[in-house]
Formats: C-alpha cells, structure tokens, sequence
C-alpha cells in the first residue's frame, strides 16, 4: 500500500508539473517591405487578391468595404454602408465578396468587380473575423469557437472549439486561411494563432510586439487586426485599426528568435 500511495503521489506531482510548465515560445517576424495604410480605416477584415487589397471597415457610419493599391494605400473604389451597420470580417468566393456585419445579424454580398451589392444572409450570432478555404465559409464570433458555413446559403456545416494546450482561446478575430492553417487575430493582443481547421488545436503563434513604432497610435482601440496572404508570390500582410502602416512580413521560427527586424523602409 505504502508503493502504491508513493507512485499515485508522483503521479499526480508530474502532471501538475506538466500543466504549470511554460508555454512554447511563439514566433517572431522580420519586416519585408512597409506601406501606406489610411490612419482613418478601422480594420476589420483584410484580404489581398489579383494585386489588390480588399478592405471592410467598421464603427456604425463610417463602415465601408474599400479596394485599394497596395503600393500606395489609395482607394481605389469605396462603398459605404448603411448606419445601420458595423462592418466586419472580409473575404471573397468567385466573383463575389462577402462581408459581416458586428450585431446586426446580417453579411452582405458585393459583386468583386463593382461593389454592386446583390443579397444578404442573416446569421443569429455576432460576426468577427471571416476567411475561406476553398470549400466553406469559416466564420469568428468573439468566443472560442470557429464556424464553417456553407457558402450557397450560409448555413453551419460544422464548428470547432479552438484550444491551446487545452485552453479555449477567445477574442479570435480577423482569419485568414494559409498553407491550410486558420490564421487568427486575438483582440486586443499582439498575437496571431495558427489553428488547425480538423481539430481547433492552436498549432503555433506570432508574437508581433513591436511591429508598429511607438507613438504612431493613441487610440487605445487601434490594436492589430488584419491579415492578407498573396499566394502568388508568398507574401503575408498585417495591419491594425487605425494604424498609418501595412506591414509585409515574414515569420521567424522560435527556433531562430531574434529581436524583430525591420528591413523595410
């Protein structure tokens, strides 16, 4: 008896020291190449696609859905909504782009090409962050949980929780779908989370502290959220609400972390 107490007792000692042990260093970047970015767009959803940036925006009458030119942060072509909205997650399927709406329950749908809008969807819960991966919808919230929506008529296919080491992760917010990995913003972080699509399981995180020069914000509101990935030639994109800059970046594995580099003008 008195072995057996002993081996339950170091047992039970190993997986507290298991769950008290530090998480895995995150990821780091290198800054490529810095752009201009409008200091009035409250970003909320990002992609890049055919050599341009695509741009919803938000706070309830200044939400807009913007193409823009990389190079030089002009816009290109704008569409304002309705007061009644806050605009959110962005992303494209064909010739379309759908966006969300933050309370209002509702995604609206654009022609790619003129902004023309065409429909709408009504959803029950809040829209976040939003992204595709060639076959559904994936759909943020705010909570831990992540939605695949059928495109044709915006029904659930399925949800999973996202975890990191076990732990439910919210505030997920701007996605984008990469090398099949869900990239996500965490509100009110300088983090980004790699999730995977089968199980919710946090496979890695960008830790991008730094990345905007001190002083270049004072609202405490203009936290990074943005994510765009050119698949054309490689390039992944950040930025934040209200922020002045647009940041290409490449990720630094924890493995080879350095104070970030900014080789970008």
């Amino acid at each position: 008896m008195r072995q057996s107490s002993l081996s339950r007792a170091l047992a039970v000692l190993f997986f507290l020291l298991i769950g008290c042990a530090p998480a895995p260093a995150a990821d780091t970047y290198r800054v490529i190449h810095t752009y201009p970015h409008d200091a009035g767009a409250f970003t909320q959803g990002l992609i890049y696609l055919d050599g341009h940036l695509y741009e919803s925006t938000g706070i309830r009458g200044k939400s807009s859905l913007r193409e823009e030119d990389l190079e030089t942060g002009r816009i290109l072509k704008y569409q304002a909504l309705p007061d009644r909205y806050f605009g959110e997650g962005l992303t494209n399927w064909g010739n379309e782009l759908i966006q969300l709406t933050w309370t209002a329950h509702t995604a609206l749908v654009y022609d790619l090409s003129t902004f023309r809008f065409i429909r709408s969807f009504p959803y029950d819960y809040e829209g976040w962050g939003l992204t595709q991966d060639g076959k559904d919808l994936i759909e943020s919230d705010g909570s831990s949980t992540l939605r695949f929506i059928d495109p044709s008529n915006f029904h659930t296919v399925r949800t999973i929780t996202v975890r990191d080491h076990g732990k439910p992760i919210t505030q997920l917010n701007e996605l984008e779908f990469i090398h099949g990995e869900i990239y996500s913003n965490v509100w009110h972080t300088n983090r980004i989370v790699r999730i995977s699509p089968a199980t919710g399981d946090v496979l890695g995180t960008i830790d991008l502290a730094g990345l905007l020069p001190p002083g270049s914000v004072s609202d405490p509101e203009a936290v990074l959220n943005g994510i765009a990935y050119d698949p054309v030639h490689n390039r992944l994109f950040v930025t934040g609400k209200l922020w002045p800059k647009l940041f290409e970046i490449q990720v630094v594995p924890q493995s080879a972390r350095r104070v970030p580099v900014h080789d970008g003008k």
